[in-house]
């Protein structure tokens, strides 16, 4: 089987508007999350969120491109445009040479799309009329547009694919960029993970659900996951973004390789469209190391697990017990933490920001901290790297994202060995 690697990462979240400057601040257990300004709380009942800010989406877009694109495509585009530079195969007007463009793909996730967009021209339509719903409506809240707008910028032609799969969708993208990719569908994927759903229809809809943290007067202990008093996930926004490509590309161009992607799993709960089971990351992790030992000829032993670890009550015990019966009883199990208490739940693009600091991790030997632990709950027994980072030395580190309907994704990454 082909070897696949990882030689570009991009990110923009609520913490930081690169990767560096991102991952530092996650190792300091900066938290980016605070009271919502991007929309009028007022009459909400949970006001706080891990916004992305400062952000100018002029500085990625030409002026009158940025009124055909809803923000979670914007922030997209500024984590691909990191990625591609970092991997070292575009040129100064950003596009990739022609030699290679044809077997050169993108592959973008989200979990939701363009919903502030779709929220605002619905009201317009209900109040106005639909004559007056904006002909970029469509275009700007398609999920699919966001590998539109990239594939444009960066002249990919090779295939073009989205996923839709709730907060698992960006791990399902790279795991879909690994599959194209070994079944010769193409040479080099950028997998795009991007999501912006801070707005009224957004807060409201999962807040309605009782599916928030509603800790209003301390947005930065508002997200603890692991914690007996977690009382719900926070919303986050941002983008993150990976260049996938094939080991003998990489080693032809003298490309700088992060990691190696040895195996990953995919799995349905086929039990409820929000409540999780054990079963369903069990068997999406098992997958994972079982094609990770089979790739390595020998058993995987991993040494972090960057969580899906969201802060809600269920969510939290159930991921927990899984990795348990994963690794055979809890004495085998690695440190696990969750970055959500940094930069919250970014919905369909947390898979791709959060592989990206797992990655980080390996490369840079240091775990990240799951911030806000102050009571760990007895049910989540496993070694969470309480408030203060760790320096490790690390070899393999997992991934996992799961989403509502059931869905889950895990993913395992390798230091590179020639």
């Amino acid at each position: 089987m082909k070897r696949v690697v990882i030689t570009g990462l991009g990110t923009i979240n609520s913490i930081g508007h690169n990767v560096e400057d991102s991952f530092k601040a996650v190792v300091a257990g900066e938290c980016g999350i605070d009271t919502i300004t991007l929309f009028d709380i007022t009459d909400f009942p949970v006001k706080i969120a891990g916004e992305v800010k400062d952000f100018d989406p002029t500085t990625v877009m030409d002026k009158k491109e940025v009124k055909k694109a809803d923000r979670f495509i914007q922030l997209g585009i500024k984590a691909a445009k990191e990625a591609m530079f970092d991997c070292g195969l575009v040129g100064e007007d950003g596009k990739v040479d022609e030699s290679i463009s044809n077997r050169f793909g993108i592959i973008s996730a989200s979990g939701i799309g363009g919903l502030s967009t779709i929220e605002k021209n619905s009201v317009v339509c209900d109040k106005r009329g639909p004559k007056k719903i904006s002909p970029f409506f469509i275009p700007s809240s398609l999920v699919n547009m966001l590998s539109g707008f990239i594939s444009i910028e960066h002249g990919l032609k090779g295939p073009s694919l989205s996923h839709v799969t709730a907060c698992a969708a960006s791990t399902h993208a790279i795991n879909d960029a690994v599959k194209t990719i070994v079944t010769n569908g193409a040479d080099r994927i950028l997998v795009v993970g991007a999501e912006s759903a801070i707005c009224g229809a957004g807060m409201g809809g999962f807040a309605s659900m009782k599916a928030l943290s509603n800790r209003n007067d301390d947005p930065k202990t508002a997200s603890r996951p692991f914690d007996v008093d977690r009382n719900g996930f926070v919303m986050g926004e941002g983008a993150g973004a990976l260049v996938v490509e094939t080991l003998e590309s990489a080693l032809e161009r003298n490309a700088k390789i992060y990691c190696e992607i040895i195996g990953f799993g995919e799995s349905a709960d086929a039990n409820h469209i929000t409540s999780p089971v054990m079963d369903g990351p069990l068997r999406a992790m098992n997958a994972a190391l079982a094609m990770a030992t089979s790739h390595l000829g020998e058993n995987v032993k991993i040494d972090y697990i960057n969580s899906h670890g969201t802060s809600t009550p269920v969510g939290d015990v159930n991921e927990s017990k899984a990795i348990e019966a994963a690794f055979d009883g809890l004495e085998n199990c690695p440190p696990v933490t969750s970055t959500k208490g940094q930069i919250g739940h970014c919905l369909g693009a947390a898979g791709a920001i959060e592989a990206i600091f797992a990655i980080k991790s390996l490369n840079e030997g240091i775990i990240p901290p799951t911030i806000n632990i102050e009571n760990q709950d007895p049910e989540c027994r496993l070694d969470y790297v309480p408030n203060t980072a760790r320096k490790v030395n690390l070899t393999t580190v997992m991934s996992n994202n799961f989403g509502f309907g059931g869905t889950n994704g895990s993913v395992i990454f390798k230091k590179f060995e020639a």
